[in-house]
């Protein structure tokens, strides 16, 4: 059993796909901008480990999984947006480029605070986006609570023309990556005896 340190039901759905059994107590760690000094990738699995962390000595047992999803342009992390405004924003630097989705993944065992970490790294290509598709699909609501203001496995999968590297992380939840943590705890979702 795994105790899913966040309230997202995107990664919900894929522990599920992965067959994973879970319960969820979503961690009260604030995502707050990026950690001076850090790489977007180093702040994504220090994220991970705080919520994870955070979640572990509530629960005092159990195998606990953190993660957070930022996504990078030109260097600019990009995390969930605050208002429409931002939302915008952030589309429109997204807008006819490529960018990065980092996910930071943690593993806590809450008995014994055995850490493992990780993060997958995808790179997306997203089409020219005119100011009336922006204003609309804002419009929808759909961004916010969505690292760089889009959800993939959404409305904006129209704006995407290419993705290099694990659809399921640019979702929110890498599952070859958790797969492979998962393994150092000597389990393994997709094969019970191991």
């Amino acid at each position: 059993m795994i105790v899913l340190a966040s309230a997202s039901p995107r990664r919900e759905a894929l522990l599920q796909a992965l067959w994973v059994e879970h319960r969820i107590i979503p961690s009260s760690i604030d995502e707050a901008g990026p950690l001076p000094g850090t790489t977007t990738a180093c702040h994504a699995e220090t994220l991970a480990l705080r919520k994870a962390a955070e979640v572990a000595a509530r629960v005092g047992e159990g195998l606990v999984l953190g993660a957070d999803t930022i996504v990078e342009c030109d260097g600019r992390p990009l995390g969930k947006p605050k208002d429409r405004e931002e939302a915008k924003e952030f589309l429109r630097l997204l807008s006819g480029r490529s960018h990065l989705v980092m996910t930071g993944l943690a593993l806590v065992q809450a008995s014994d605070g055995r850490t493992e970490i990780g993060h997958e790294m995808s790179e997306v290509r997203m089409r020219a986006l005119t100011d009336a598709e922006i204003d609309a699909y804002v419009q929808t609501g759909e961004p916010f609570d969505k690292a760089g203001g889009y959800a993939i496995q959404g409305a904006a999968e129209a704006f995407i023309e290419g993705i290099k590297g694990s659809f399921t992380n640019v979702v929110g939840l890498p599952l070859g990556r958790l797969r492979t943590l998962l393994l150092r705890f000597d389990i393994d979702p997709l094969n019970r005896q191991v």
